[in-house]
């Protein structure tokens, strides 16, 4: 199943997007908004199956065409946003660059830090910073929303409280990060808004592609219409999706409509490229002792994208300018 929020109110119109993304529907009879269909999910799913069905059928009188750039984000604004840092292979690539060991230990727990969930960007509206000394920076990312998921819970039990699946962008600052964390208490304004893949998906829509709690697709980036990168997001994802719910849940419940994301998708193979500019920075200056790349200027264009086997786009595609924020 797929599902959308048009963006209009704080929270958006859920709207039954049919697999193909050229039809929709409105199901206000079932839920207003996406949050309203999860934290009701045990009823609300089964009847947006159903509509989901006959859309794909055709048999779905009040079907009207589905435009991607009319959406917001599925979630507009979350309860609940923690991002992780799944592919460790992207964690010991930034600290080999700056000459710090890696601890042993990120390979057994995971990284993850809570972000701002009130403004989450649409997908194809402009990022607005005032500043490109920050270091503007994307990460192309995928994440999971969830039920209620009970404290404590077991990554085997986790498994089972992932609904939906989504493309991030989790915007990032550069230039900002390194004062920040000097202070010892984490992100806060080098991590301002994200955004969300115009679609979410349930995890069947993926086929064999989801698989021991990972999306084993490439992960497709464009930035000024040249490809940016398309690592596997299923490769050398360290923390599976499943055990990133388990690491938020350890001492705490998280409500229905809860996102987790993955962190950057990285792999070893870097052929495939990577999913943020830092990512390349840092192999330019492994490789060449300084970094040739720069990152995003006012008027840069990126597009984030998922694909299936025969091409067709699964998410839509998070397609976004930076542009300056006037104030």
């Amino acid at each position: 199943m797929k599902l959308a929020s048009l963006n209009q109110g704080r929270d958006g119109v859920l709207v039954v997007v049919s697999r193909d993304l050229q039809r929709a529907v409105q199901v206000p009879t079932i839920a207003a908004t996406l949050q309203a269909a999860l934290d009701d999910w045990q009823h609300t799913r089964p009847k947006l199956e159903a509509v989901y069905e006959r859309l794909n059928d055709g048999l779905e009188a009040r079907a009207f065409g589905f435009d991607q750039q009319s959406c917001h984000s599925p979630l507009p604004r979350a309860y609940h946003w923690a991002d992780g840092s799944a592919y460790v292979n992207h964690v010991e690539l930034v600290r080999k660059a700056r000459g710090a060991e890696m601890p042993e230990s990120f390979w057994h727990d995971p990284l993850m830090y809570q972000g701002g969930a009130d403004s989450f960007i649409p997908p194809h509206s402009p990022i607005l910073m005032a500043d490109e000394a920050w270091g503007i920076d994307l990460e192309a990312e995928l994440a999971v929303v969830t039920d209620d998921v009970p404290m404590g819970v077991s990554a085997a039990e986790a498994a089972g409280h992932i609904q939906l699946l989504m493309l991030v962008n989790d915007v990032s600052l550069r230039n900002l990060i390194p004062g920040e964390l000097a202070k010892g208490f984490g992100f806060y304004q080098s991590k301002p808004s994200s955004s969300f893949s115009p679609v979410a998906i349930t995890p069947d829509e993926l086929g064999e592609h989801w698989r021991e709690g990972k999306v084993h697709r490439p992960l497709v980036s464009h930035i000024n219409g040249t490809l940016f990168g398309r690592p596997d997001a299923g490769v050398d994802m360290t923390f599976n999706f499943p055990t990133l719910l388990a690491h938020a849940a350890k001492t705490r419940p998280l409500g229905s409509g809860t996102i987790i994301g993955s962190g950057t998708v990285s792999n070893y193979d870097r052929s495939a490229g990577s999913s943020c500019l830092a990512e390349k920075r840092m192999l330019e200056i492994i490789e060449q002792g300084e970094a040739q790349t720069p990152f995003l200027k006012f008027g840069d264009r990126l597009r984030i994208e998922m694909f299936d086997t025969a091409g067709n786009s699964l998410f839509g595609a998070i397609d976004q300018v930076v542009q300056r924020y006037e104030g």
